[in-house]
């Protein structure tokens, strides 16, 4: 039995990296675009300048910290959640009520993902705008 606690100890302590390093770079990326955001914007107003490639990337930056936060929230169990009826039911249904609410988010998750890839397939081969990029990078985010 000893040797299971000492694995699962090691199992935790590595999930709780693998969070401070999920959440790192979503500190980083948000502090990225909020750099590059008032940079673009004393450019353009002070100086006249705008670069399409800077403001392509400043889009693409703010759907991924968005889509990034969005898994912060669900780690860390402060994702919104409507709690009038769930807060009333016993803690045995609640169990209950959470393993299916997981599993329909699961399979959510996974259609929209599957649906997603398709997508990226058929779309992901047009070359974008401003970075010059093929398209597949953006909706990858």
């Amino acid at each position: 039995m000893g040797k299971e606690l000492v694995i699962i100890e090691k199992l935790k302590k590595i999930g709780e990296k693998v969070s401070q390093v999920y959440f790192g770079i979503g500190v980083a990326a948000m502090g990225l675009l909020a750099v590059l955001v008032i940079f673009s914007v004393i450019a353009r107003y002070f100086f006249s300048l705008s670069w399409k490639q800077l403001s392509e990337f400043n889009v693409t930056l703010f759907a991924f910290t968005t889509f990034w936060g969005m898994g912060i929230n669900v780690l860390k169990g402060e994702h919104v959640i409507i709690d009038i009826v769930y807060d009333k039911v016993p803690p045995a249904i609640k169990r209950w009520l959470s393993v299916a609410n997981y599993l329909i988010m699961l399979l959510v998750d996974l259609i929209f993902t599957w649906q997603g890839v398709k997508y990226v397939g058929v779309a992901g081969k047009q070359i974008s705008q401003g970075m010059e990029i093929p398209m597949t990078y953006m909706y990858g985010i």
